[in-house]
């Protein structure tokens, strides 16, 4: 079965509704060890991928992965980027803001993060916190200090999706690619994997008292989800839904759509010049004598 990336994307101006997105689609691995064998093509090509990245310098990759507890954010990231040379990709994952961060606007600490031209950046939760955790936790909003008059329930979420997409677009028109995933997991599904952490010692690091209380708000969630993902999936910063039940298939689906976004990128080793030639001609001539030489 061919992954089609487009059948996971949300089309700009799309009014989304996650209950008619489905959280477990027909497996595109017939078992184990096709899935391992597929996963394994796509890493090597995303490597291969990577190199004519970095060294045509034209293009950063930013991905963002955004889900509830236990969709399999982290196992998607280790897993699709386990190829990537380290020197030319950076994570980071963004928690409770700190003091300083606060001091300034909400975009501000991601966007000390942003990856460099020829490089991947990988946002494990981003600035998409602020218009989800923050929306169904108003009192964190209450926190951040802003003015009075931008607080009203009716313009600032707008005005911050606003914002997002304004900001998406200037990346985009200076090099810069976004992907962003939303891994949709189903209740049922984070039940049996949060049980999977409390009964199996080697995950209990995993679970927290948290998760439980967050577990609490789905509803809250799914909305702000669907009002996110409706506001800010553009053409030039898709938003894509990927059904999350079955991690394996879930981490073919996101390698494929990867992929297919580094293949539309006009990328070209560097042309070598006359000049450069002739540098490259005499070095080797050099190095051929001294191996004569030597022996």
């Amino acid at each position: 079965m061919k992954i089609k990336s487009k059948d996971f994307q949300v089309p700009e101006g799309t009014n989304v509704n996650l209950k008619k997105w489905p959280t477990r689609v027909k497996p595109v691995y017939q078992s184990k060890e096709q899935y391992a064998e597929m996963l394994q093509q796509h890493v090597a090509e995303l490597s291969e991928l990577q190199d004519l990245l970095y060294a045509s310098n034209r293009y950063a990759v930013l991905l963002i992965f955004q889900a509830m507890d236990a969709a399999g954010k982290d196992g998607a990231i280790k897993h699709v980027m386990s190829g990537i040379n380290p020197q030319g990709c950076q994570v980071f994952s963004f928690k409770h803001p700190s003091a300083q961060e606060l001091e300034h606007d909400f975009l501000w600490r991601t966007m000390q993060a942003l990856p460099e031209r020829g490089r991947i950046g990988i946002f494990n939760r981003s600035y998409y916190e602020e218009v989800l955790i923050v929306r169904v936790h108003p009192e964190i909003l209450q926190a951040q200090g802003l003015p009075p008059e931008l607080l009203h329930k009716k313009t600032i979420w707008q005005q911050r999706y606003a914002s997002i997409t304004e900001m998406e677009k200037h990346l985009h028109r200076n090099g810069t690619r976004i992907i962003k995933f939303f891994l949709h997991l189903s209740p049922e599904e984070q039940r049996q994997r949060f049980l999977e952490r409390i009964d199996k010692p080697e995950k209990n690091w995993k679970f927290s008292a948290a998760d439980m209380q967050e577990r609490q708000f789905w509803k809250q969630y799914m909305q702000a989800y669907e009002a996110c993902l409706s506001a800010t999936s553009s053409q030039d910063a898709p938003w894509y839904v990927v059904p999350a039940d079955d991690k394996e298939n879930a981490r073919l689906i996101i390698s494929q759509i990867v992929l297919d976004t580094f293949r539309s990128l006009d990328m070209h080793y560097p042309q070598v010049d006359e000049q450069r030639r002739k540098e490259l001609l005499a070095a080797r001539k050099q190095l051929m004598q001294e191996g004569r030489n030597d022996s």
